[in-house]
């Protein structure tokens, strides 16, 4: 049975958002019908409704508002994530599955600014969930650290381009945390999104950043997922930094499960990166399309691309430099999802030069 406590609290803030002005996805979906059926439900790991919604239910300005504090919420609060899922993720509706893993032809990207004039940078990442663990709520001060060893040791036996080093963030000398922080590799405790979905619990226990000798490959260890694996360098060959990725993938898969769901894809702590959870981006200059910031949102949504500020999710363009990256990761492989963010940026640099 789910508390009486956490059912008034649900009840409580309920009430909050439907008399909120609101615009997260969270708001648009649960109808009190939904909240109703959802609300004495509970997970395996006894996750209830409200550690699904309770980022959502304090932050009214969430875009999404809704996070899985492990696998099977997906299945049992499904009544919410999936309108979610379909909204988000451009129509991937709950009779949908989404493809098999396929990476493609990797040698397809190339450089899709050649003269440098307008990307500043590019980056490819995705998001893993170790199998058998929940996601951040759920995890005990143990399991953390349990996970931290696994990923540490697993990645200690990357070799070439990749081999690099763990940095745990137990313990960090000053000097490591500021060479870290000027290379913006250091993940910060979450933000109050993060914080309010109980996902920065014992920190920094079984936190970590692993990067290549390059600094062109990175790995975080349970920032809001168990594993984020980036790949990425400076100017806009898309194709190095992708087959960077690939590779780096392909051989931690080899050492570590991961959650798969053959409906979702990989699963994830935010249903806004499930699927592939591939987000290729650029740092890019676009100052004459940037000048009227609505066509510029206008056209990158043609292509299904999101724009950002430079410093990511809720941050400002700085010096007109925009993060523009894919925004569906769900219903098309991996190789698609990369190609509509390279066929994407390919047109508005276009555009830009004929502005």
């Amino acid at each position: 049975m789910v508390d009486q406590a956490v059912l008034d609290k649900l009840e409580e803030g309920f009430k909050k958002l439907e008399a909120s002005d609101s615009k997260s996805l969270l708001k648009k979906y649960l109808t009190r019908e939904i909240f109703d059926n959802l609300k004495t439900k509970k997970t395996g790991f006894g996750s209830t409704l409200l550690d699904v919604i309770q980022s959502g239910l304090e932050n009214h300005d969430s875009g999404v508002g809704i996070y899985a504090p492990d696998a099977e919420s997906y299945t049992v609060f499904a009544d919410l994530f999936d309108p979610i899922i379909e909204d988000y993720h451009g129509g991937f509706k709950k009779t949908d599955k989404h493809p098999p893993s396929q990476w493609g032809d990797v040698s397809v990207f190339g450089n899709v600014d050649p003269t440098g004039e307008y990307v500043v940078s590019t980056r490819v990442r995705c998001g893993r969930s170790m199998e058998g663990y929940p996601f951040n709520p759920c995890l005990t001060e143990e399991q953390y650290k349990e996970m931290e060893g696994k990923v540490s040791t697993t990645l200690s036996g990357l070799e070439g381009e990749l081999k690099g080093t763990f940095y745990p963030l137990t313990g960090m000398s000053k000097d490591v945390q500021q060479k870290l922080i000027d290379d913006h590799f250091l993940f910060k405790e979450g933000d109050r999104f993060l914080q309010t979905a109980n996902a920065c619990r014992f920190w920094p226990s079984g936190r970590g950043i692993y990067h290549n000798d390059n600094k062109t490959f990175l790995v975080w260890c349970n920032e809001e997922d168990h594993l984020r694996i980036i790949s990425m360098q400076m100017g806009g060959d898309l194709g190095e930094v992708y087959r960077r990725l690939v590779t780096a993938v392909n051989d931690i898969e080899k050492r570590i499960p991961f959650s798969h769901n053959d409906r979702l894809g990989f699963l994830t702590f935010c249903p806004t990166n499930l699927g592939t959870t591939v987000r290729a981006s650029v740092h890019i200059k676009l100052p004459k399309l940037a000048a009227n910031k609505a066509k510029l949102d206008e056209c990158a949504g043609k292509y299904n691309l999101q724009v950002r500020g430079t410093r990511g999710e809720h941050t400002e363009a700085e010096g007109g430099v925009y993060d523009i990256s894919n925004k569906r990761r769900m219903g098309l492989t991996e190789f698609d999802a990369v190609k509509e963010m390279y066929d994407g940026i390919s047109e508005l640099i276009k555009m830009e030069k004929e502005a």
